[in-house]
């Protein structure tokens, strides 16, 4: 049950890790840029990247919840508390990211989706770009955390 308990706690963090390194990737290197490109570009690029995103990103989003949750079940039942513990912490720490991205990110996303199939600029399209990188810091530490929480699991159950 070990070994069950760390295979699954590397699958978390490998789907974890994409979802994470797309979030410092639009902290740090989007957000800036963005801000130094006109609107009718930004919402075109921010459009277009949502889209392959909203398509794409799920299977690793799914994946590392699925993987979190079954590492917490395993490692509980297999007696590994506290590796049972860390991958909760870290399911704890998706889930949270989850209702931030599904209340906050997705809906803007979707809007400049729209814009870009619409080929309109949104009045408010720096606005929502604004509300959208104000989380993504959080976002991407929320991600970061959860895949210490899994390497953590990983270390106990290991151990």
């Amino acid at each position: 049950m070990s070994l069950l308990t760390v295979t699954l706690a590397i699958i978390a963090v490998l789907c974890t890790a994409v979802i994470f390194g797309t979030d410092v990737l639009g902290a740090l290197v989007m957000r800036p840029t963005y801000a130094e490109i006109d609107d009718r570009s930004m919402v075109q690029v921010v459009g277009r990247s949502h889209r392959f995103g909203n398509q794409r990103m799920p299977i690793a989003g799914i994946g590392s919840v699925v993987a979190s949750a079954a590492t917490t079940v395993v490692a509980l039942i297999a007696g590994l508390s506290g590796a049972g513990i860390a991958a909760a912490a870290g399911l704890v720490l998706l889930l949270v990211w989850l209702v931030l991205f599904n209340r906050i990110s997705l809906p803007i996303n979707k809007t400049f989706i729209a814009a870009v199939d619409d080929g309109v600029v949104p009045a408010d399209a720096r606005a929502l770009q604004t509300r959208w990188d104000s989380i993504i810091t959080l976002r991407a530490s929320l991600q970061g955390l959860a895949l210490l929480a899994f390497c953590v699991a990983i270390a106990l159950a290991a151990a």
